[in-house]
């Protein structure tokens, strides 16, 4: 099914293409060829963090003694979930690797609220991406602590929202509920669980991993970024651009920064924190993988969260700046 979806999303990118033929003033083949290129770097770039993050899994499911992790949380709901958002600053890898890691800590018996709360605060804590939004902006328009606190609030908002959820195991897509089952049945020493669970983790994120980069990259190639360009001075219309390339691009949330400072002269502070905030959280790559792990609907009320937080903040960014 997903790799129906790629296909359909991927074709119907082409077929806008062939009938708009003036929005591109390069050759289609051309084009083609810079997509194929731009997606197998989201994925080379992708992939080592990937294998991170299905090993830290492993760790923390196989090696961790139970209830180790546990003790030193705290109890409360919302102090529990305010704690796992800062764990990312102890994990050094990209939004990629995060998703297998949050796979893990729910295979251990951690709510999806609170699973959820990691996942989307991680990307942002992260100390690489902090040391480089500070090396691409330091402390100028505030885009550096906007960054973090607005990537820290939404994170938090998330997993209270969905801690409220009446059934969360219906927040879990029936082939991880699955998976659950299986990886709970193993037996054998830690070594041989290791090898399994490396196995189901790679087996459950490459497919949606490639499918992500491969849309990533017809994106890039077939969405006309001069429209967007065009309208970077309008400070409410340059949020609303900066986000939709966020959702696009999928680059690597250690080094978007780099990126966004290639717009600075043209669009606004709050633009640039807007995509900051979403790049990393609801890119066409992540919501691929993390359609490995939640529903639809879940994604979706995802989605409309950060957009309308990222935009909110944006506009703050911008009032203030």
């Amino acid at each position: 099914m997903g790799l129906g979806a790629g296909a359909a999303t991927v074709g119907a990118l082409f077929l806008v293409d062939a009938l708009l033929p003036s929005l591109f003033p390069e050759a289609l083949p051309a084009r083609a060829q810079d997509g194929l290129t731009l997606a197998l770097s989201v994925l080379i770039e992708s992939l080592p963090f990937v294998v991170l993050g299905v090993l830290l899994s492993i760790a923390v499911q196989v090696w961790v003694p139970p209830h180790v992790i546990e003790r030193v949380l705290p109890r409360t709901g919302w102090a529990r979930r305010a704690v796992l958002s800062l764990l990312g600053m102890l994990i050094p890898v990209c939004e990629c690797g995060n998703v297998p890691f949050a796979r893990g800590l729910l295979m251990r018996g951690f709510a999806p609220a609170d699973a959820l709360t990691f996942l989307v605060a991680a990307p942002i804590v992260n100390p690489i991406v902090i040391l480089t939004t500070h090396q691409a902006f330091g402390w100028d328009g505030g885009i550096l602590v906007a960054r973090l606190l607005g990537g820290y609030a939404v994170a938090n908002l998330i997993g209270w929202l969905y801690s409220r959820h009446p059934d969360p195991e219906r927040m879990l897509t029936d082939r991880f509920r699955d998976t659950c089952e299986v990886v709970a049945h193993k037996t054998g020493g830690r070594p041989r669980r290791s090898l399994a669970q490396f196995v189901v983790e790679l087996r459950a994120v490459m497919p949606a991993l490639v499918i992500g980069s491969a849309i990533a990259g017809a994106v890039q190639v077939l969405v006309p970024r001069s429209v967007l360009v065009a309208i970077g001075s309008n400070p409410v219309l340059s949020i609303v651009a900066m986000m939709l390339l966020g959702v696009t691009v999928a680059i690597c949330s250690n080094v978007d920064a780099f990126f966004a400072l290639s717009f600075a002269s043209t669009f606004s502070s709050g633009s640039l924190v807007a995509f900051l905030l979403v790049g990393p959280l609801i890119d066409v790559k992540m919501l691929a993988l993390m359609r490995t792990t939640f529903t639809s609907r879940v994604l979706a009320g995802i989605v409309a969260i950060v957009l309308l937080v990222a935009f909110v903040i944006g506009v703050g960014v911008n009032l203030v700046a």
